[in-house]
């Protein structure tokens, strides 16, 4: 008999989220039945999506959605060996069943020298988001001009590399000067510090005075009321997120789109990365490439022990991580 342990929402979230709001339990996991395996969670992903999602799908009470790398410890099920590393979505639990249906395998090519936390970051989810973001939303082309918002996160340090990769010019924007010195090191083009600048406005368009091609959105409110003037004509905006707004207790109001919208002719699309499900294989394969051969690098936020998942998320939200934000058991 394994007891597992688990963060539960105590509390749904009123404005930004507070320690006291989870609540860690154990639970008596039974013992295995045939086709049935039992994991161990190795590393777990803490993601701004848990903010809203939780909001709309889950009740008080509920386990915290998530994901995790684990590890299979125990499997009556001949698909999977004991040792086996994989993927899965069973939320904020140290021990968890399944009977396989749910889980991934980690790539077969996953080199020994990569860290496994990896297929919650870049070659995985958030790495994915940018690749079909890019690819399908923004439809970027050789020689544009790109700009991404929460350029130092998981998913928009991504988004700059691989607009680098496919040879466009890059600029990007975060929170802190030393964000700022990651993304030139990862070799954005122009980066600032939106918090530091006197006018975001200007910065924007000393960074590309010319516009913008393709803007991967990943924060909403103010920052995309002032970049959506700087567009070009045709311009593209991928919105990825909103994290400017996921704490809000009382909804933001305007500035409107409209107007440069229609001037411009820009297109303006949401997306959701499991649209593109059937062709996550392709990705997930380039995005290992890159990494293997050096062309994307990654940084990882680690923080040790499953007891500081809520403090790892909470600081995630706040900003405090540089890449992408992770829980090692």
């Amino acid at each position: 008999m394994v007891t597992a342990k688990v963060w539960v929402l105590k509390k749904h979230f009123d404005g930004f989220p507070k320690t006291s709001d989870f609540d860690l339990k154990e639970i008596e996991l039974p013992n295995l039945k045939d086709g049935e395996l039992l994991l161990e969670s190795v590393f777990l992903s803490v993601d701004p999506y848990m903010r809203p999602y939780s909001q709309r799908d889950m009740k008080e009470g509920d386990i915290m959605i998530g994901t995790q790398v684990a590890r299979i410890v125990e499997s009556k099920n001949s698909a999977f060996a004991v040792g086996a590393f994989v993927l899965g979505n069973k939320g904020w639990r140290t021990h968890f069943i399944s009977d396989g249906k749910d889980l991934q395998l980690l790539p077969s090519s996953w080199p020994e020298s990569l860290p496994r936390s990896l297929a919650l970051g870049t070659v995985g989810m958030p790495g994915l988001t940018a690749y079909f973001g890019l690819l399908k939303v923004c439809k970027v082309k050789p020689g544009e001009t790109v700009l991404v918002n929460a350029a130092a996160g998981a998913v928009g340090s991504v988004v700059g590399q691989l607009a680098k990769i496919w040879s466009c010019k890059v600029v990007g924007c975060a929170g802190s000067d030393d964000k700022v010195a990651y993304l030139k090191k990862i070799g954005f083009d122009e980066a600032f510090n939106y918090k530091t600048v006197k006018s975001l406005d200007e910065a924007l368009r000393k960074a590309s005075p010319d516009g913008y091609d393709c803007f991967f959105d990943n924060v909403g409110g103010e920052f995309a009321s002032v970049a959506i003037n700087q567009m070009k004509k045709y311009g593209r905006i991928a919105v990825c997120g909103a994290i400017s707004q996921y704490n809000d207790t009382v909804p933001q109001k305007g500035p409107y789109v409209q107007i440069p919208m229609i001037f411009k002719e820009l297109q303006m699309e949401g997306f959701i990365v499991s649209r593109w499900k059937n062709q996550w294989e392709e990705g997930l394969q380039a995005l290992l490439k890159w990494v293997v051969e050096g062309k994307m690098k990654y940084q990882e936020q680690v923080t040790e022990g499953f007891e500081n998942m809520p403090m790892a998320f909470i600081g995630m939200l706040k900003g405090e991580n540089l890449g992408k934000a992770v829980v090692k058991m």
